[in-house]
């Protein structure tokens, strides 16, 4: 016949009351991870089991990584692009002027090793009848923007833009 030992109950006792306290445990936290996943991914509105909404979660967080690791690479992409000419799609200076009635918006983008003196751009802009109003001067990565603000003196005989561009192109990339 058995005996019966009063240490054999209490261990059973606290088996059963570790593992309801084990499993209470796991309740809330399935219970908070699922609250955490927003109510688009889980439209429905029908009570699942634990098992189905840890399964839609692992879902979520798939999808979530699979985001994640595009957006990284799309980024690094876009840094390597940014990095390897400045501006997307040209390894050259670029030179733009904005014709606004008499005035004119001349924007030129250099690469940090290339030095040329402000005052060539100026006296192209002069030798071309444009009086320079502003100037402004930017660093970004390793490129310098340099906006000019500039007025035409004789509105009426105008400006031929086209010359002042080969210029100071020819002027970027000397």
């Amino acid at each position: 016949m058995e005996s019966y030992n009063a240490s054999d109950a209490t261990t059973k006792l606290d088996r059963k009351t570790t593992e309801r306290n084990r499993r209470i445990r796991m309740k809330s936290s399935i219970l908070e991870l699922i609250s955490l996943v927003p109510q688009q991914f889980n439209p429905s509105k029908e009570r699942l089991s634990p098992k189905d909404q840890l399964h839609r979660v692992t879902a979520y967080i798939t999808q979530l990584r699979e985001r994640v690791e595009k957006l990284k690479k799309m980024k690094e992409m876009l840094i390597n692009k940014f990095n390897t000419s400045g501006i997307p799609g040209s390894g050259i200076p670029v030179v733009k002027i904005t014709e606004i009635g008499s005035n004119l918006e001349v924007v030129l983008v250099t690469g940090l090793s290339k030095k040329f003196g402000l005052h060539e751009v100026i006296l192209v802009l002069h030798g071309q009848g444009v009086e320079v109003v502003s100037i402004s001067i930017s660093t970004m990565a390793d490129r310098i923007y340099h906006i000019l603000h500039a007025q035409v003196k004789m509105p009426r005989i105008g400006v031929d833009t086209l010359i002042i561009y080969d210029r100071l192109q020819k002027l970027c990339l000397d």
